[in-house]
């Protein structure tokens, strides 16, 4: 036996258009084809979701599905001669009209009054909806469908494509350059060949650059001797080049130096100054730093906010 519609849905039946509407959508974009390829299970549960709203998603076939549990007629109106209750049983082209008729004769003529469409009922003209060419109603449009992506560092700030795969076919998505984490794709329903993709970006990160807004941070570090004598250093950047740049004598760490137009999208990079002292100084090594330090009487934290 068929099951309940509305208990496909999971709605009452006192259920608004509304809330049909949305139940209809919450399980079909969990059950559709292009989401559960190679399920029977799935597919045959679609189909059944799909039944059921196209049933009570039309007021004049949720009228007939209400009153009789069917949407063929009052328990068996297609039935043969005896069948469904009604003397000699009606036929599938039965003359709607007739019909009416001998409904008011039977029940007192309320139906009419009642808003009841007997056209609709019995195969006559006058139903609501989109008509497809070969006369049926369209199925309704699946609900967009969400999925996230992750984009490598460099497409995300520089644009480029990344390919997806959806409903067996790949496609490849245009990233804009300058995309940020959280961001949206669209990837429409023609390309797609059933509902609109929406994809949520996420961005991988960087093995040793990072992200401020259009900006790029570069972590770059320096010896002691670099940092208080100033030097050169070969820093790498976004575009792929390397560049040679000038460590600033006298340079403490977090200093930053800006490559001007090196960031994302009109942003800029900067180098981000670390100073690595030796793991292991050596007896000499430490002599001279005492010596540094009897030469150099400064106190780092004198203006720090904590100090």
């Amino acid at each position: 036996m068929p099951r309940d519609l509305y208990d496909v849905l999971g709605v009452s039946r006192s259920a608004s258009d509304e809330e049909i509407k949305k139940a209809y959508r919450r399980l079909a974009n969990k059950y559709h084809p292009d989401r559960n390829p190679g399920d029977k299970e799935a597919e045959a549960k679609y189909k059944e979701l799909t039944n059921a709203h196209d049933v009570l998603s039309d007021p004049e076939k949720r009228k007939q599905y209400d009153m009789f549990g069917s949407t063929t007629g009052a328990g068996g109106f297609s039935g043969g001669g005896g069948g469904g209750g009604f003397p000699g049983g009606f036929q599938g082209n039965v003359d709607p009209q007739a019909a009416e008729e001998l409904f008011r004769n039977l029940f007192g003529g309320a139906a009419p009054g009642g808003g009841f469409d007997f056209g609709s009922m019995f195969g006559g003209g006058g139903r609501k909806g989109s008509k497809t060419r070969g006369g049926g109603r369209q199925r309704p449009s699946m609900e967009d469908v969400e999925a996230d992506v992750t984009v490598p560092f460099e497409t995300a700030a520089t644009g480029g494509t990344v390919s997806i795969a959806v409903g067996g076919r790949t496609i490849d998505v245009k990233v804009p350059a300058g995309i940020e984490e959280g961001k949206r794709l669209r990837v429409p329903a023609s390309a797609t060949g059933s509902a609109d993709v929406y994809l949520k970006v996420h961005i991988e990160p960087h093995p040793y650059f990072k992200r401020d807004g259009n900006d790029v941070l570069l972590e770059v570090p320096i010896s002691m001797p670099e940092a208080v004598l100033g030097g050169k250093v070969d820093v790498p950047t976004l575009g792929g080049e390397t560049l040679p740049v000038k460590v600033p004598a006298g340079t403490s760490s977090g200093g930053r130096l800006r490559l001007k137009g090196r960031g994302i999208v009109g942003g800029d990079q900067y180098l981000v100054f670390k100073i690595v002292a030796p793991s292991k100084p050596s007896e000499a090594t430490q002599e001279l730093m005492r010596k540094f330090a009897e030469l150099n009487p400064t106190d780092p934290r004198a203006n720090a906010v904590w100090g």
